[in-house]
This record gives C-alpha cells, sequence and structure tokens, in this order.
C-alpha cells in the first residue's frame, strides 16, 4: 500500500487547511485517502510511507522524460545560480519560443503565459478580439481549463447553449458558449448554420485527454477546420496535454490539420508551470501591447519554467525518448487488452503514442458522453489494486495513462508482473 501512518497524518491535516483536503480535485479520489509524496526518481515515486511507486501519472502529463531527468536537472539549477525573477527580459525566453514556433506557427509568434488555464482563456480573448465575435464553440466532455467560459456543458439539445457546470459561473457567460458533441462533425455544422456569423472560435482538444484517451474520428479535425474557414470564425487546437507529447508538432503534426491559434502547457515548461498561445503574426500582434486585447503577468516567461522546457525540448529532439516511452505504452495497453479479454470483459482501449486509457463495460468510447457509460466502478478497483502491487496509475478514469523516457523494458515488465492479478481482484471485489 502507498498510504502508510505518516500519509493519514499528512492528511488530516490536511483536511484542515485545504477545501476537500487538497489543492487539485483529481488529488482527492486516491482511497481511502491519498498517499503523499517525499521525492520522484525516473519512473518512480516514492512516498513519504517509503512505498516506491512506478509512475504512470507522471503529473497528469508534463514528465515525458521522467522525473529528476538530469538535463532538465541541470538547466534548472544552473539558472537558479543566476537568479530566478527579474520582471525583465531574458535570452531563454527568446530560445524556447524559437523551438515551439519551428514546430508550430512557423514565422508566428507565442505569449507564455503560467497554465493551460491562462493560455486558453487568452487565447478564447484573442480570438474575441480578433474577430469582433462574442460566441465561442466547445464540446461537451473536453477540459480547457478553469475559467469561466469553459466551464459549461451541453444544454437543450435543441438550443446547444451552455449551461454552466460550476457554481459561480454566471448563466449569461455560459450562454456565450455553444457545446457540441466530440467526433460529431453534424452537431457542429447545426450550431454554425445557426450562429456561424456570430461564431469567434471554435476550442477543442485534438484529442480528448480530459474524458480518457479519445482520438479523433477520420475527417473530424479536417472537417472543423472547413468549418471555421467557411464561417470566419478561429480554429483553437488546445494541445495542453498533446502539445509535444504525440510527436515534436503535437496532435496537429500527427493529424495534419493546423489550428489557427495553438495552446500549450504541460511539457513545454519540462514540469514547472507555463501555459503557451501560439498564432500567426497578424493574428498574435492583437496582444497588448502590440495590440488592444489585453494579457500580462508577474511570472509569464518565467526563468525557471524557460531552461526547464528549453532543456526537455532539446532532449526530445534526440527521439530516444518518443521510442521509449511509446513502446511502453504499447506494451502496457496490449497487456491490458489481452487480460481484459481472457477475463470476458467488455473493454474499449484507446492509445495515442505515449498515451492511453481502458474503459470498461463498454463497446464503444468515440465521445465523452461514450466514456461516461464505462464501469468506473471496476476502473477505480482496478486502480487500487494497481496501488497496493506498487503501480500508480491515474485514480479517474476521465485522465489518461502517461509513460516516458524512464519506462524501460525494466520498468514495464515490473508492471506486467502484478497487473493480472490486479485485474483479477478488481473484477472479483467489484
Amino acid at each position: 500500500m502507498a498510504q502508510g501512518e505518516r500519509s493519514l497524518s499528512l492528511w488530516e491535516r490536511a483536511r484542515q487547511l485545504f477545501p476537500g483536503g487538497v489543492n487539485s480535485p483529481v488529488r482527492a479520489l486516491v482511497r481511502p485517502y491519498p498517499f503523499f509524496v517525499e521525492r520522484g526518481e525516473g519512473a518512480y515515486i516514492y512516498t513519504v510511507d517509503g512505498v516506491r511507486l512506478v509512475d504512470y501519472v507522471l503529473a497528469y502529463g508534463p514528465l515525458i522524460l521522467g522525473h529528476r531527468h538530469p538535463r532538465v536537472e541541470e538547466a534548472v539549477r544552473a539558472q537558479l545560480e543566476r537568479g530566478w525573477l527579474f520582471g525583465a527580459m531574458g535570452e531563454l525566453e527568446l530560445r524556447l519560443a524559437e523551438k515551439i514556433l519551428r514546430y508550430y506557427h512557423p514565422g508566428g509568434m507565442v505569449r507564455f503565459v503560467n497554465t493551460g488555464t491562462e493560455a486558453t482563456m487568452t487565447a478564447i480573448r484573442l480570438a474575441r478580439g480578433v474577430t469582433g465575435r462574442r460566441l465561442i464553440v466547445k464540446f461537451a466532455g473536453c477540459y480547457h481549463g478553469a475559467h469561466d467560459a469553459v466551464l459549461v456543458g451541453a444544454g437543450s439539445a435543441a438550443a446547444e447553449y451552455g449551461v454552466p457546470t460550476s457554481a459561480g459561473v454566471p448563466e449569461e457567460v455560459a450562454r456565450l458558449t455553444l457545446v457540441a458533441r466530440y467526433n460529431d462533425l453534424e452537431s457542429v455544422e447545426r450550431i454554425m448554420r445557426r450562429h456561424g456569423d456570430e461564431v469567434a472560435a471554435i476550442i477543442v482538444e485534438p484529442v480528448a485527454g480530459n474524458s480518457g484517451v479519445i482520438p479523433p474520428r477520420e475527417g473530424f479535425l479536417r472537417g472543423l477546420r472547413e468549418l471555421a474557414d467557411r464561417y470566419g470564425a478561429l480554429l483553437v487546437m488546445d494541445e495542453v496535454i498533446t502539445g509535444f507529447r504525440l510527436g515534436l508538432g503535437g496532435a496537429q503534426e500527427r493529424f495534419g490539420v493546423r489550428g489557427d491559434i495553438t495552446t500549450l502547457g504541460k511539457i513545454v515548461g519540462g514540469g514547472f508551470p507555463i501555459g503557451v498561445v501560439a498564432a500567426s503574426r497578424e493574428i498574435m500582434e492583437n496582444l497588448t501591447p502590440a495590440g488592444k486585447v489585453f494579457n500580462a503577468g508577474t511570472f509569464n516567461a518565467h526563468p525557471v519554467t524557460m531552461a526547464a522546457g528549453l532543456a526537455t525540448i532539446e532532449v526530445l529532439e534526440t527521439g530516444e525518448p518518443y521510442r521509449v516511452a511509446a513502446e511502453a505504452a504499447r506494451r502496457l495497453a496490449e497487456a491490458y487488452e489481452d487480460i481484459a479479454s481472457r477475463l470476458g470483459l467488455d473493454y474499449v482501449l484507446h492509445r495515442v503514442e505515449s498515451m492511453f486509457q481502458i474503459f470498461l463495460g463498454v463497446r464503444e468510447v468515440w465521445s465523452p458522453e461514450d466514456a461516461a457509460k464505462a464501469d468506473k466502478r471496476l476502473y477505480t478497483r482496478l486502480h487500487e489494486e494497481l496501488l497496493k502491487r506498487g503501480v500508480f496509475v491515474t485514480p479517474s478514469q476521465l485522465e489518461a495513462v502517461f509513460t516516458s523516457a524512464a519506462h524501460t523494458r525494466e520498468v514495464v515488465e515490473e508492471t506486467l508482473q502484478v497487473l493480472e492479478d490486479a485485474f483479477r481482484a478488481a473484477v472479483a471485489g467489484s
């Protein structure tokens, strides 16, 4: 077990200090109480109770090189020796921007912010500023951060207007967000026929990574590109998860469809807080101080993050991390499928490079609505049984399992040795 007396003691303290005992909701899903991490190394994390876990959560995606990669650590230490915050420009932000633009918007510009939430918030504001329009289109079940415009779920099927999915989001704000169904191009066409001349942007996760892992159907992303062009809207590709994970050019390179605006995060910060908005020069020069769309931040382009992100991309450019991570995910995914089949379970497993997820108790998952029908209780039992055996996968069915360059054949083999026992125990206890 990852939990122990020390974690329990810290959990009791945390419950008095933080709402729900945590600072991000998914962390509260580990039962019976969250474990507390002391350190990470390579493919492993070590709890305060002295338990070593194989880590397939990887901070929910950023750590594609694993914990404490030496190149990243060296870059961070070097920056710390020079200082860590100046409120002025530094060369590293130029170098990281040049790297990003090489793969996403050649000849374009970026704005560094601090989180994926800030990135999508800025992208939507920018799209509205550029087009002079108010409405946006998003997809039910796709997550774009924690700001008001995107904390919206599907409303009436007839009206298609969004309704708030969080207290504190005014209905007046939610009604500016129209909600379509992921992988259902007709639902988008219907909205655009009615509201297209008012739509500033269509925002999409090119691979839905916050409803498990759901890849786009053939033609879906290209259809969004065509609809955006037809109605004069901007297509925002939210690659906070997939950017630099599916390859240097992310999902846009993999699927051959380019957005007008790209949002990035996670991997490009090397494990430190970051968000990125990237687009053509024509679009980006609408941001202050060049234009009238406001964005600012004390911690924008934080020097330590710039150092970590640049080092991470330089390592990724060798290609080896992608090979190792994808091979690890392939072996794990195949083992999941083999075991589930032999146990007679209905399941769907989606894998895209080094991210995957299994949906138990269903036979088709092409949308977040499909994912919601999966057997979450059985999945939770599987998470718990793996945790007992020293393997940490996401406690939420609606998150991805990630692998990294640190998940060598030996590490994966360690997981495979306990995977079937965990599956059988989960089924027996469900």
